[in-house]
């Protein structure tokens, strides 16, 4: 470090990362606990409060005094140390064994402050950090035979190819949705969420919330939908619920017509699974919400990111939150438990021509999917509408116009030129449209029923 940026950061004075003392005082293993159980920092020691340099005792013995006192902090946290003329820089990594302690408490700095956790924050820090898995919690007042939906849990295996050998009790433990101690069984939260004939009455924030707003903003509700069954139920009713209400438009393959939704449903799925499966179930004041504006599809789930991912590793690696109902999901082909739906949802995307989903992850994990301008998308078309109502169509652009190009017409009718080649060629085949001359210099005709084929 040069003079010049050391008194930079010295003129900047105390923030999140960077704090400033004159000794190694007392309060000073508090400070690294801190740090380490924040994102990391560095401790200015010889430099007062008002960032004056004062300087400090740089021997062997005095750095030699400074590791004995990290070293009463649990875990254990390596430090770099670095001298500067009278001055001491130790730079403290964020921790990867966090909660780490000291005789006095846990502490976490917030702002340019280290304040001591009570409790309850305590307790809400560690399950932050993952130490405490929601989804392992015991219900310990339930009774399996009380809760559980046969019909529920009979759809399961089928789905994950299970065969009903077992005991449900015997069952539900293999698959880690309950825990045996002694001669008693005892479902955990997991268990509740897949299989509890009303799961949303013990995990009320389970539910998920679909929306459709009028405009851009979240001022005037259209039409609301809380979804509270099983998980594998709500995911699939949120999904539905999007192919409902986002727009369609057809291509023809043949004589086939295939439905193409405006957002890829592989994205959308992704998307919902990922919200229900790594959200926060300790947060009780909010749940994953599917939401349809005029512009965007908004797909968000409380927790941000969990704890081991970070910007630079998200989308290449898996780390779960709520490992049981991951690998619940996995059992059924909802997820693949390898980091890839990040991916997968950006590739649905670029393959149907439409922006990549843009990702946020403050406090929530908020996936923003655009929606097709209305102008460029053939909206709701009656799912009764005729096959063959593009035929008619472009044979009514030929008998206007019999030089007209395989571009115009798809031009004309909002279709691809791939599409509309495909249907001229069934046209062809069928002897209702024939091409006198060259590609190029030549001209269409349409054959009336009543003529004779050639």
């Amino acid at each position: 470090m040069t003079k010049k940026e050391l008194e930079s950061i010295i003129q900047e004075g105390e923030s999140y990362k960077v704090e400033f003392k004159e000794s190694v005082d007392k309060t000073f293993v508090e400070e690294v606990c801190a740090f380490a159980n924040a994102s990391g920092g560095r401790l200015f020691i010889g430099v007062s409060d008002s960032g004056e340099f004062v300087g400090t005792d740089t021997s062997n013995s005095a750095r030699s005094r400074i590791q004995d006192t990290i070293r009463q902090i649990q875990s254990d946290i390596h430090c770099d140390m670095e001298i500067f003329e009278n001055i001491i820089i130790l730079s403290v990594p964020e921790g990867e064994d966090k909660p780490y302690g000291c005789s006095k408490g846990f502490y976490l700095r917030v702002g340019p402050n280290s304040q001591k956790l009570n409790r309850n924050e305590i307790i809400k820090f560690i399950q932050a950090e993952g130490r405490v898995k929601f989804d392992e919690l015991l219900k310990v007042d339930l009774k399996i035979d009380e809760v559980i939906s046969k019909k529920t849990y009979q759809k399961y295996l089928k789905a994950a190819g299970i065969s009903d050998v077992l005991p449900v009790e015997e069952a539900l433990v293999n698959l880690g949705c309950s825990v045996k101690r002694d001669s008693d069984i005892f479902l955990n939260n997991a268990g509740i969420l897949f299989f509890a004939e009303r799961p949303m009455v013990y995990v009320p924030q389970a539910s998920v919330t679909c929306a459709i707003y009028k405009g851009v903003q979240k001022v005037i509700v259209l039409d609301r939908k809380d979804l509270t069954g099983d998980l594998v139920a709500v995911i699939d009713e949120a999904i539905l619920y999007l192919k409902m209400h986002l727009k369609l438009r057809y291509e023809i393959y043949e004589i086939r017509r295939k439905e193409i939704l405006e957002i890829p449903e592989t994205a959308i799925r992704e998307a919902v699974v990922n919200a229900v499966c790594h959200r926060d179930y300790f947060e009780k004041g909010a749940n994953v919400m599917v939401e349809i504006f005029d512009d965007r599809v908004e797909i968000s789930n409380p927790g941000g990111l969990p704890s081991g991912l970070n910007k630079e590793n998200f989308g290449t690696r898996s780390v779960s939150r709520n490992p049981i109902i991951s690998s619940m999901l996995h059992r059924i082909d909802y997820i693949e438990k390898m980091g890839t739906g990040i991916n997968r949802m950006k590739e649905a995307c670029l393959d149907a021509g439409i922006a990549e989903p843009e990702f946020s992850f403050s406090g929530f994990f908020t996936v923003v999917f655009q929606r097709i301008d209305e102008n460029k998308t053939v909206l709701n078309e009656p799912v009764n509408e005729p096959v063959n109502e593009p035929v008619n169509r472009i044979e009514k652009i030929i008998v206007q116009n019999k030089f007209v190009s395989i571009n115009s017409i798809a031009e004309q009718i909002n279709m691809s030129r791939s599409t509309v080649k495909r249907l001229i060629n069934v046209m062809k085949e069928k002897g209702v449209l024939k091409r006198i001359g060259s590609d190029k210099t030549g001209y269409w005709e349409v054959i009336n029923e009543n003529e004779p084929k050639a």
